[in-house]
């Protein structure tokens, strides 16, 4: 078996599985990264969701929230801005529809505050509800700070954006923005006429399958010098029964089917 390794055929039979083996043994990490970002993500939630809140501009600046920052509870006292936009495609509890954002001034800069949720319009997702303005003058807040979302690169239809991109934000509203955005947890004064955003609930912990996946793609990294063991043993076996005078192998006992009572 050794000296047919050794041929060009098995050879190119052996990249192929060591290939394999160290796609697997990196797509197994890929997911185990992920299972281990959720387990921190859940570790920052269970830190900053339930404690007292403390001021805003003393978590978030103009320069990126530092992701170990990332779900502390503020509060802040302030105004909100004249613009108004929505996130579409947010879904909850399988509905699709918009989360609404607002910028809010404190201090003198502009921080982004999720509102909440509402649900997509009859006509499809150009068709956006009427949505109840924030409180007017001065307005106290609560809620917990985010890391902005990644860019999806899409054109902006004037009042909407793809996702909850701080730079697609800024340039949107036309101000500078801080380095994190806010989910609303309460106003301190009630909201005008309109629709009224749902708060968003709180944050999932589920950790998924991908622990479970990484160990199934470790768990394949040894399969193709399994096959290749086997396939090796079954042409040496063919070989041998080619031989002049080679014995015939015993034939397999073919398998009978017992009648029983259920035949009757």
């Amino acid at each position: 078996m050794l000296r047919r390794v050794f041929t060009l055929r098995w050879l190119g039979t052996l990249l192929l599985a060591a290939l394999w083996s160290v796609a697997a043994y990196h797509l197994g990490h890929w997911q185990y990264d992920r299972h281990l970002a959720k387990v921190e993500r859940n570790e920052r939630i269970d830190a900053h969701y339930g404690a007292a809140p403390v001021p805003l501009t003393g978590v978030l600046a103009a320069t990126p929230l530092p992701l170990a920052a990332e779900w502390t509870h503020v509060t802040a006292t302030g105004t909100y801005g004249e613009q108004r936009l929505v996130v579409r495609g947010r879904t909850v509890d399988g509905e699709v529809g918009y989360e609404v954002l607002a910028p809010f001034r404190v201090d003198g800069a502009i921080v982004v505050v999720d509102r909440g949720w509402i649900s997509q319009g009859q006509r499809g997702a150009s068709d956006v509800p009427v949505v109840a303005p924030p409180p007017a003058g001065e307005v106290t807040l609560t809620g917990w700070v985010r890391v902005g979302e990644q860019s999806r690169g899409k054109a902006s239809t004037p009042g909407q954006v793809a996702s909850i991109n701080l730079a697609d934000i800024s340039a949107a509203i036309g101000e500078p923005v801080l380095g994190g955005y806010v989910i609303l947890e309460r106003d301190s004064a009630p909201a005008g006429v309109g629709l009224t955003p749902t708060v968003l609930g709180k944050p999932d912990k589920g950790l998924g399958p991908h622990q479970a996946y990484a160990y199934q793609w470790w768990m394949t990294m040894p399969l193709g010098f399994v096959l290749i063991y086997y396939g090796l043993r079954r042409e040496r076996d063919a070989d041998e029964d080619a031989l002049p005078g080679a014995p015939a192998r015993p034939a397999k006992p073919k398998k009978v089917r017992i009648w029983d009572e259920e035949d009757a």
